[in-house]
């Protein structure tokens, strides 16, 4: 068993706005960045390697933590949106009606027009899960929502449709262990991340 800890990048001014950002490359916002310096990774996984996708949001949040040593992986970044980059989900929802619902009533097979479903994203990251299993170190993934989404439901059999298992907090760090074939489970979610001076003490 290995375990992989994901961590989803801070606030960015499209996030703050409740806006899709998929591959869109937002920045984060100072108010984004400001936050994190007040924060610092547990303990257990403040020297484990570190993979990040290799959208700005999250090489920032790498940088404001202080992490070294990243190594950038696409097959990390966020979901594609497609058309829908840029928009927000209410809006959505009202334009297109019966048909927004029924495509978000599809789950794991929720696609949007020019986008990629939480399936694919799945299968795009199952080869680098296989990876970091077969080296069975301790890794530490800084990525997306929509990738840890994924991540989790397969790890607990969610098909995405209905309410989750659990509810995920988005500041969180979340553990997944990894079989030898780099199939995930759900090991321990929402783990707090640690005030930086308390951290900085440790160290």
């Amino acid at each position: 068993m290995t375990l992989l800890a994901m961590l989803r990048h801070a606030e960015t001014e499209w996030s703050r706005d409740r806006r899709i950002q998929g591959r869109t490359d937002v920045p984060l916002s100072p108010e984004g960045k400001e936050k994190l310096r007040v924060l610092a990774l547990p303990p257990e996984w403040r020297n484990a390697k570190v993979i990040s996708s290799p959208l700005k949001r999250c090489l920032e949040t790498a940088s404001a933590l202080g992490l070294t040593g990243v190594v950038s992986d696409a097959r990390l970044a966020e979901m594609s949106w497609g058309d829908w980059e840029g928009r927000r989900i209410e809006d959505l929802r009202v334009e297109f009606g019966d048909v927004m619902h029924a495509n978000e009533a599809r789950g794991l097979d929720f696609t949007p027009p020019g986008g990629e479903s939480p399936r694919m994203v799945f299968e795009r990251v199952r080869g680098l899960l296989a990876e970091i299993a077969a080296v069975g170190k301790p890794a530490l993934a800084i990525a997306h929502r929509g990738v840890i989404r994924a991540i989790f439901a397969n790890a607990c059999g969610w098909d995405m449709r209905g309410r989750p298992p659990q509810k995920l907090d988005w500041q969180a760090v979340h553990v997944f262990s990894l079989s030898r074939e780099g199939m995930p489970a759900l090991h321990r979610p929402n783990v707090k991340m640690k005030d930086a001076s308390a951290g900085r003490a440790e160290a």
